[in-house]
């Protein structure tokens, strides 16, 4: 099995990613999917699947189950906002808002006068920074985005600090006393820690040759992202079924 069989299936728990050239293609695998799973019990949940398509006019579309599947300009996928833009504006911006419930939930620690600051600096790393940074390794950051999320870090550590008007601190003094870096470095640091970890592997193995693979089949320049090089967030022609 080739490079292209084994990466034009995506299986993931109970959702399926067909990554194929044609429409037709599509229309095949989904068909051939849909009497595949039939046998052994399962079906296609045709309201949660979605066609994504890139390069192409909206055609007729894929039909499963009896009913036409949604074509979609974005969808979430693992957790990820995936849009024809690549999904960074949209996925930083679902982020924050995760991150920001998250922050709210946890009021109680943050009022707390039992627990030391240093408790609670733990407790937003590992309960809305790990919310807020899900994914990043891969985002194409702008200094519109890196801003938002700066404001975000900074207003909710002042939150925790109880930092409040008319009382003043840097940003700069902000981080050092809680031991944060800039969003910029700390997502720098991440990505590259990503692409460290994946160009270690084995040269055969999948994630790595991954890192390379073009739906098209056609060699591409790649643009070079602000923080870092070697990846992109855009898929080609995705279906993501939902089995049940």
């Amino acid at each position: 099995m080739d490079l292209y069989d084994i990466l034009k299936y995506l299986d993931f728990a109970n959702d399926l990613a067909l990554l194929l050239h044609r429409i037709q293609d599509m229309r095949d695998k989904t068909r051939a999917l849909q009497v595949q799973g039939a046998k052994v019990g399962l079906k296609i949940n045709a309201t949660k699947t979605k066609l994504w398509c890139i390069g192409t006019k909206r055609g007729d579309g894929v039909m499963v189950a009896g009913g036409w599947i949604e074509e979609v300009d974005e969808f979430t996928y693992l957790g990820s906002i995936v849009s024809k833009k690549g999904g960074t504006d949209e996925d930083t911006q679902g982020r924050i808002g995760k991150a920001r419930q998250a922050f709210v939930m946890l009021r109680p620690i943050w009022r707390s006068t039992a627990l030391t600051t240093k408790t609670k600096l733990r407790v937003f790393r590992s309960n809305v920074k790990a919310v807020l940074f899900y994914g990043s390794e891969t985002w194409r950051l702008t200094k519109e985005l890196e801003q938002k999320l700066q404001v975000f870090i900074n207003n909710s550590l002042r939150n925790i600090l109880q930092i409040w008007w008319p009382r003043k601190i840097s940003n700069k003094e902000l981080w050092r006393q809680t031991g944060q870096q800039p969003i910029e470095q700390e997502i720098t640091q991440r990505a590259w820690g990503w692409i460290g970890h994946t160009l270690r592997r084995p040269d055969r193995h999948v994630v790595k040759r991954a890192l390379e693979w073009n739906p098209q089949g056609e060699a591409k320049e790649r643009e070079t992202p602000a923080h870092l090089t070697m990846y992109k967030n855009g898929r080609v022609g995705e279906e993501t079924p939902r089995v049940e």
